[in-house]
């Protein structure tokens, strides 16, 4: 029975473990993303306004560095009781918070997987129904899991543990996340993603107007909209049946001089363009745009399109050329869909032949306008990086899994060395002495 435990206990700790390595590390590169994702929670419970967004984002690595240590501390079945009491009671508040979710429907996607995994509310409930019944067998019988580390080292683990991923949404929140799951990742075709498949339906919209007329206020439809006479005071828009969505459904750029869409202009252009995206210009960071100004420069002289892209108003976007002499046209775009695009206040994306991202750039990883001396296509910042997923995952493996990996090879060594010698001891000690030769008396 106590065999049959300790499988048991084993079998659950390998399943809840990876997932929870997992979902720490894909929230933890993309910080920016999980603090958008706790907004959209405050949003639904109407406190947004006033939770400060260094709490936010300060939760935001916190949640994720709890969840990937916790992982890994169980994995290598480090301080086995206090850990596995910390991941039912993680697990607990998580299963009543994607409850709710699932029962009120306030956001769509709960983000446990950040974008590189997207669940229904319903999928993520269930799904944490499960890892929390067997982080309660594994909290049962913590004692039961297997070391792969000694104590006297299991310091070293969870130091350097907590160092990596923290250093890891630092480096994040700094350049950009190093993997991008979002639909404006680095080679992505913008128009190929807008593309809606052959016999697929769309999802069914149905939109409510709210008017007044003599103090009364009534809702009206598209079929029986009212006459002049009434005025609008609000609308919204609901979802009445499913359908397919493709993954860019947003992207629109509406120049904000004249008003033009130059969306199909901008993605159907066969040479470079630079668009220089602020979500909101109110809180970008000016410290760049010297390098900005030079870049578009160099933009102008190549004969490349230049934009500046923006949810904000024109007084924000007037404040902005104020404060940093900016000349080049701006757009204006959906906030939500321009914080998707970049993580960065503001980033600059590069598009090349009809809308593919080529290169994504935060304000403070700008290409050195010293180094733009020739056309694009004979740099490289004109083409893709070469950082492919293999050789980020074989990052990943050298500067945190290899360490983890000698560390636990020699530990087991030196605890073996270690048992050979208590082994040879006590075998020295039962061992008989020899009696004493005739005479030696």
């Amino acid at each position: 029975m106590s065999k049959v435990k300790t499988i048991l206990v084993n079998i659950c700790r390998f399943i809840v473990a990876p997932v929870l390595i997992f979902s720490g590390y894909v929230k933890a590169v993309d910080p920016l993303g999980t603090q958008y994702k706790i907004q959209d929670y405050l949003q639904a419970l109407g406190v947004v306004d006033v939770v400060p967004d260094w709490i936010t984002l300060g939760t935001s690595v916190a949640l994720c560095a709890l969840e990937f240590t916790l992982g890994v501390l169980l994995l290598f079945a480090i301080n086995r009781r206090v850990v596995s009491r910390l991941i039912v009671a993680f697990m607990s508040v998580m299963t009543l918070i994607t409850l709710w979710l699932a029962i009120a429907n306030p956001v769509q996607d709960c983000g446990c997987f950040g974008d590189a995994i997207h669940l229904t509310n319903w999928q993520t409930f269930w799904k944490n129904v499960v890892l929390l019944a067997l982080s309660i067998i594994i909290m049962r019988s913590p004692l039961s899991m297997v070391r792969f580390i000694s104590k006297p080292n299991q310091w070293i683990v969870r130091s350097f543990t907590i160092i990596y991923i923290v250093a890891t949404s630092l480096w994040s929140l700094w350049d950009l996340p190093r993997f991008d799951f979002r639909p404006y990742h680095v080679g992505a075709n913008i128009p190929k993603g807008m593309e809606i498949p052959e016999g697929e339906e769309l999802p069914k919209l149905e939109t409510t107007f709210i008017m007044e007329k003599d103090g009364e206020q009534r809702e009206f439809t598209l079929e029986n909209y009212p006459d002049s006479t009434w005025t609008f005071i609000d609308s919204k828009t609901v979802q009445v049946s499913e359908g397919y969505v493709p993954p860019i459904h947003d992207f629109s750029l509406v120049l904000t001089d004249t008003g033009d869409d130059i969306t199909d202009i901008v993605l159907s252009d066969s040479s470079y363009t630079f668009l220089l995206i602020a979500p909101f210009l109110e809180h970008a960071d000016d410290s760049s745009f010297g390098a900005i100004d030079q870049i578009y420069e160099y933009a102008e002289q190549q004969g490349y399109a230049f934009y500046g892209v923006t949810s904000s108003d024109e007084v924000a976007i007037e404040r902005w050329r104020d404060l940093t002499g900016a000349e080049y046209p701006f757009c204006q775009a959906d906030a939500t869909t321009l914080k998707t695009v970049i993580r960065s206040n503001p980033g600059l994306v590069l598009l090349h032949g009809g809308g593919t991202i080529i290169r994504k750039w935060s304000h403070n990883s700008l290409p050195d306008p010293d180094t733009l001396t020739k056309p694009l296509d004979q740099l490289p910042e004109g083409h893709m990086p070469e950082d492919s997923v293999p050789r980020k995952l074989l990052a990943i493996l050298l500067w945190f899994a290899l360490p983890l990996i000698i560390l636990t090879i020699a530990d087991r060594l030196w605890a073996w060395t270690k048992w050979i010698r208590r082994k040879s001891r006590k075998k020295e000690k039962t061992q008989p002495q020899p009696l004493p030769e005739v005479g030696e008396e």
